[in-house]
């Protein structure tokens, strides 16, 4: 008879994702996550099957932390401007206050190619469709309640800003120019 596993299954897949947040798939290697997990090779594998499936559990979690945090923002109540923004005040802050300027794990996932399969693939376009559809809601809120201009379809509205908000994680990776960041937040606040 095995051992019983001796481990939170949610510790060991936080610590991974901090190391897929940290490295990227291809730079993580067995020896970062047996050292951040607290597990041996082993275990690592007897619990999770691959490296990859790893990736996806924590891919997986980002979305049930992190971007579900956003998501809540979103459905607070409040003027429509002002939630987006500070869904993307928000952002600045945590990207320019990460010292690894690691951005968004999601994001960082869509663009490197090595741990890429249908699955990951289908996890973040996953993510990006509820903030897709989460923005989509708050425009046809304030098209409707006259916050916003009605003059474009809130699908191309909210696109537009999903776009912006993407650009903005990627451009708090490589600057320190927090006014350059809240340029584009009002550019894209302004276009609403």
């Amino acid at each position: 008879m095995g051992r019983p596993r001796e481990f939170s299954h949610e510790a060991v897949v936080d610590a991974a994702m901090e190391v897929f947040w940290e490295k990227g798939y291809e730079a993580a290697s067995t020896y970062d996550l047996c050292a951040r997990t607290g597990l041996g090779r082993g275990s690592l594998y007897n619990a999770f099957g691959s490296k990859h499936r790893l990736y996806e559990a924590a891919i997986r979690r980002y979305a049930d932390t992190w971007a579900q945090a956003q998501l809540e923002m979103l459905d607070r109540p409040g003027p429509v401007k002002d939630r987006l923004r500070e869904l993307m005040l928000g952002v600045i802050d945590a990207d320019m206050n990460d010292p690894g300027r690691r951005g968004c794990l999601a994001l960082n996932a869509a663009t490197e190619s090595s741990g890429r399969t249908e699955s990951v693939a289908a996890l973040v376009r996953r993510q990006f469709t509820d903030l897709d559809q989460a923005v989509l809601r708050l425009v046809r809120v304030g098209q409707s309640t006259g916050e916003l201009s009605s003059s474009r379809p809130p699908e191309q509205v909210a696109r537009a800003f999903q776009s912006a908000y993407y650009g903005l994680r990627v451009l708090a990776k490589v600057t320190d120019d927090r006014d350059a960041l809240l340029d584009v937040v009002e550019g894209a606040v302004a276009a609403l």
